[in-house]
């Protein structure tokens, strides 16, 4: 599938691939669109920033329809997604994560590798606001994608390897700095 996925960086309809896996991505496709937006941007350094956008929206609108899934057609799909997608563990710690705070787990799950399309189909079953799912969304899948897309706008081609090998501990150290940012706005108000 990963190389199926970095196939489409050498087409011509590469971005529509891109939106249409980050689409798909969002709510039950198992590859990260991250394999084809690196592709793309290593192949074209000056569109880094578009192809992180369209990500960005293809990824977002994906999450509204796996929200669609959780809360309109969860009991007739849930044999579909549970074990074959993800597990019923995984969906319980949702859960909990989401009577905490829905927000920040929606924004920690679209920006880190934890599977997002948990997330967006979970906050459907729960009936977590629509907006807060959009929002958080937008600020984790963006932050994620053009934080990809901008390194290799900066650097070029050199930093794939880089971004490959090591994607998992940039997204976790971001993720830990973001949250002592929220502890320390809240804080030290």
């Amino acid at each position: 599938m990963y190389d199926w996925t970095v196939g489409w960086a050498e087409r011509p309809g590469g971005a529509w691939a891109l939106f249409f896996i980050a689409f798909i991505e969002s709510s039950f496709f198992l590859v990260p669109p991250d394999v084809l937006l690196i592709a793309l941007c290593v192949g074209a350094p000056k569109k880094s920033f578009r192809f992180a956008l369209i990500c960005s929206a293809g990824s977002v609108l994906g999450g509204m329809v796996g929200y669609a899934i959780g809360w309109g057609a969860w009991n007739a799909v849930k044999g579909l997604f549970i074990p074959y997608i993800f597990s019923q563990e995984a969906f319980d710690t949702v859960q909990r994560l989401y009577q905490g705070n829905a927000f920040l787990a929606i924004v920690t799950a679209a920006f880190t590798p934890i599977p997002y399309k948990v997330f967006t189909i979970a906050a459907g079953v729960f009936e977590v606001n629509f907006w807060t799912l959009v929002f958080a969304s937008m600020i984790g899948r963006s932050a994620r994608f053009f934080i990809v897309g901008g390194l290799i706008y900066i650097f070029g081609a050199k930093i794939k390897a880089m971004i490959e090998k090591y994607f998992d501990l940039f997204a976790w150290a971001l993720l830990a700095l973001g949250i002592a940012g929220f502890v320390a706005v809240k804080y030290l108000r």
